[in-house]
């Protein structure tokens, strides 16, 4: 897979909930690493909700491919940036100004939204809850879209 490749999972029922849904993708959620495993389970998720999620996995961090993430924007009007990193001086955090900062910006719909991890606890029951979950990544979707 290259990082132009993005990966879409479509459930053709429709969802009375969201507005627009003819020929268009609904969220597009951008990662990194270990956080493409957690976006692919979620995307599969919202599909069966009757939300198409736009997944691109960042190959490289630097150079950071915003042509594509740009492209993915104006199609879906909505960006979530899923990592498992800090949420201070992230990769989300890059991703979020250089969107705000260029043409991008003007094709969301919403404020865009970095799901982030917290500092990494010591104990390993706790790791888990430390980091983004699909769950976490539906949630925010959700949010989002305005779908309950």
């Amino acid at each position: 897979m290259k990082s132009t490749d993005t990966i879409v999972f479509k459930n053709l029922s429709k969802n009375p909930r969201i507005k627009n849904h003819c020929l268009r993708k609904h969220i597009t959620l951008v990662a990194h690493s270990k956080a493409i495993v957690t976006c692919l389970e979620a995307a599969k998720e919202l599909a069966g909700k009757g939300i198409e999620a736009e997944v691109i996995n960042l190959r490289s961090i630097r150079p950071l491919d915003m042509t594509t993430i740009a492209a993915s924007v104006a199609k879906t009007n909505h960006l979530l940036s899923v990592e498992q990193g800090w949420p201070t001086c992230g990769v989300g955090a890059e991703i979020l100004a250089r969107v705000m900062e260029s043409e991008t910006f003007f094709h969301l719909d919403q404020p865009a939204i970095r799901l982030t991890g917290v500092p990494m606890p010591y104990a390993t029951s706790l790791k888990s809850v430390a980091l983004p979950n699909p769950s976490d990544v539906v949630e925010a979707t959700k949010t989002l879209l305005k779908v309950k």
